[in-house]
């Protein structure tokens, strides 16, 4: 894939999940984009989950982090709805058991408490933003630093049943992790139609627009579900098993 990850996709919408972290995390910014690790001091390892279920889908999404990058473990990556957001330790949160699949800033990968070399270590206490792109399709899980990819960190991950979602975890105090860069791939015609409509009009002019005009109530519920930040799962791919 050359370029920018998903530049042929669209905008996707979703936030950090203000009912699905750990009490040692803040969330601020509009939209809850921006995820504040232990506040005061710390003693142990805080997570947060994404609103977006990524299951069968190709999505994309940056974490951008101020110079306060250090600790034992601030990680990116994906994780199911069991993987514990909360540890009273400094420990390499996701990954720990089967049920989440990181990247630590330390350059090591995390699955099923087993860890491997996968990059250099992030220089500490110096901006960086790590991209995260996953691909529900081939089963795929790959990083992104400041825009350069680092390769394949996790495959078979099409393999997995229960519904995946964005996770981070730091053991640092008072350290924050920006979303942005969102995008998703497009899953029909249909649905690259509707993106248009969107980028054309904004949100904001998109709910004006479904205020304004008379629709068959089939179209605007299609037309707002793109806008909705609790984001459930595309399921118009098929992964083909030879």
């Amino acid at each position: 894939m050359g370029g920018s990850p998903l530049r042929y996709g669209c905008d996707d919408f979703w936030t950090w999940n203000r009912h699905d972290r750990s009490r040692e995390v803040r969330l601020y910014d509009r939209g809850l984009l921006c995820a504040h690790f232990h506040p005061n001091w710390s003693s142990g390892t805080a997570a947060v989950r994404g609103t977006r279920i990524l299951n069968n889908g190709r999505y994309y999404w940056e974490l951008s982090m101020n110079q306060r990058i250090f600790g034992t473990s601030m990680m990116f990556g994906v994780a199911t709805k069991k993987a514990r957001l909360h540890a009273e330790a400094f420990v390499n949160l996701i990954g720990e058991d089967e049920h989440g699949w990181g990247l630590s800033h330390k350059g090591l990968v995390f699955h099923a408490g087993k860890w491997a070399y996968y990059t250099k270590p992030f220089k500490e206490n110096e901006p960086t933003t790590v991209g995260v792109l996953f691909d529900g399709v081939a089963g795929t899980l790959t990083f992104y630093k400041d825009g350069k990819p680092l390769g394949v960190a996790f495959k078979d991950l099409h393999k997995v049943r229960e519904n995946l979602y964005p996770i981070v975890s730091s053991t640092a105090a008072k350290t924050e992790m920006r979303l942005g860069g969102l995008k998703r791939d497009f899953v029909s015609l249909q649905d690259r139609c509707r993106a248009v409509i969107i980028s054309n009009l904004g949100k904001s002019g998109l709910d004006s627009a479904l205020e304004g005009i008379k629709l068959p109530v089939s179209i605007r519920q299609y037309l707002s579900e793109a806008l909705h930040t609790t984001a459930e799962p595309t399921n118009k791919y098929y992964v083909l098993d030879f």
